[in-house]
């Protein structure tokens, strides 16, 4: 077991809101402009992988060492609290790969800062491809769900609903470099030209229902919690396991 573990990651770089309308055109103006600027990627500097893990762009939970085919989890929409002028990220959402891995197939939720002001969306992302922000509606404290499944050859379906909106999204997309060495539900600080972006003040978001090849996290090989932290301070941190094993909160601590 390797005691750290810095993935090959390439960087999003920063796309203009006018190429982004042309690249992601399925997003909201403000939704795309913030999607071109950011993607969530592996998991960076990750330090002690195991039970309890630290990482400087995600915080959540993780299952590696096994062969996942189909991740599931709910969490409720977070709110962002934004300073005067700030511009500030955070993303939350389920996915395959990533921890150990160099693809992420994945699909979840925004809830950043843009010049101070909060903004919300939904988006589905087959990285290193760039994101792809929905225009289905999102707001604080809407239930939302999330599924991605492949059928083990390269070919997947990434689900999102939401149930206080009363929308559902599916895509189906192909991937043939993916590995399906891992299984997360993670609060992340995505990533932009520069590394890792300022982590939006989201309070905390609680993730339930999470499961993956239909077991729940504690039931799965290597169950690991994953605290966000950088140059000794500490971001987001999560709560241990409850509801059998597929429930736990992320908290905001630092941007």
């Amino acid at each position: 077991m390797r005691k750290f573990l810095v993935p090959a990651l390439s960087l999003a770089v920063v796309i203009p809101a006018l190429a982004a309308m042309l690249v992601l055109g399925r997003g909201t103006p403000a939704a795309m402009a913030h999607g071109a600027a950011h993607q969530s990627v592996p998991l960076a500097l990750h330090l002690h992988h195991g039970k309890n893990s630290t990482s400087s762009n995600w915080s959540g939970y993780a299952n590696t060492g096994g062969r996942f085919t189909d991740v599931k989890g709910s969490w409720t929409q977070p709110s962002a609290s934004c300073s005067s002028g700030q511009t500030a990220y955070s993303s939350f959402w389920v996915g395959i790969d990533g921890d150990t891995t160099n693809t992420v197939e994945q699909t979840g939720t925004d809830a950043d800062c843009s010049s101070g002001s909060p903004v919300y969306y939904a988006w589905y992302e087959m990285y290193p491809k760039f994101p792809v922000n929905l225009s289905n509606p999102v707001s604080p404290g809407d239930s939302m769900t999330a599924e991605v499944s492949t059928n083990g050859s390269g070919s997947f379906t990434l689900t999102i609903s939401d149930s206080t909106k009363r929308w559902t999204f599916s895509t189906n997309q192909t991937s043939k470099k993916a590995r399906l060495g891992s299984a997360e539900w993670i609060a992340e600080a995505p990533s932009g030209s520069g590394g890792v972006l300022p982590l939006a003040n989201f309070g905390s978001v609680g993730f339930s229902n999470c499961t993956a090849n239909g077991l729940s996290i504690s039931a799965n090989p290597n169950p690991d919690a994953i605290t966000m932290a950088s140059n000794g301070v500490t971001k987001a941190v999560p709560s241990g396991l409850g509801g059998g094993g597929t429930s736990f909160s992320v908290t905001w601590k630092h941007s």
